[in-house]
């Protein structure tokens, strides 16, 4: 299989040019499926720290570049929504998020917001022993004790250990960010959800700043004010 990936058929939310040459390097299979970039994208075209694949895997074989806590020595390693990126040495950290138009972005965060990672629950079932089993959007599973608090289309923010250290509910009046669509990067508070009775999906109507919008429900995450700057976009 080729290791490599043409520019002009790369996802949108990959934050590449695609004229600039004929190939980029592809990612690995793994979390995030399609969507997800190659941490050799993330290291060389959007943050400018290494200038070739060998200076990339020289960084990771240090053990210099942490991916959700964790380092990483694979540079093919896709990287995808609310990824939590470190280099401790610069004592840098960033949050990947949507940025306008649905590609990935970089968001500087403190260290001290670097300790877990955002999930939108994508599924919950019952599983042998009673205990409940939340899917996550990036392929993760976790199992708790009770599960009725828990609904898919929450969010929550799992620690390295696999504690949950914060849930957000999905419901009117909370605060989410649009991650597809024409819409994507967006940012509101949710006014109204409409279930379709029918093979037609969901819709949540957003309240923003600006017009609003409406967009399919799946195509949103709810969030919360850490993951907002004062003024009204992704934290810097």
């Amino acid at each position: 299989m080729s290791r490599h990936q043409k520019r002009l058929s790369v996802p949108d939310s990959w934050p590449v040019e695609r004229k600039t040459a004929t190939y980029t390097v592809k990612a690995r299979a793994g979390p995030h499926g399609e969507e997800g970039v190659p941490l050799l994208i993330v290291l060389r075209d959007v943050l400018g720290y290494v200038d070739s694949k060998k200076e990339a895997m020289y960084a990771t074989n240090e053990g210099n570049v942490l991916v959700n806590g964790e380092p990483v020595s694979d540079v093919r390693r896709p990287i995808g929504m609310f990824d939590i990126l470190g280099f401790e040495e610069r004592e840098e950290f960033y949050r990947v998020f949507p940025d306008e138009g649905g590609r990935l972005a970089l968001t500087p965060i403190e260290e001290g917001d670097a300790d877990g990672k955002l999930g939108k629950i994508a599924d919950k079932r019952q599983v042998p022993g009673g205990e409940t089993q939340l899917q996550l959007h990036d392929g993760r599973n976790l199992r708790v004790d009770d599960g009725t608090q828990y609904s898919p289309g929450d969010s929550v923010v799992i620690d390295w250990d696999n504690e949950i250290l914060a849930h957000f509910v999905y419901e009117e009046g909370a605060l989410i960010t649009a991650v597809q669509g024409q819409h994507a990067g967006d940012i509101g508070r949710v006014e109204e959800i409409s279930v379709i009775e029918s093979s037609a999906p969901n819709t949540v109507t957003v309240e923003t700043d600006d017009d609003g919008f409406e967009t399919i429900a799946e195509y949103v995450v709810v969030i919360d004010e850490n993951f907002v700057s004062d003024e009204g976009g992704a934290e810097e």
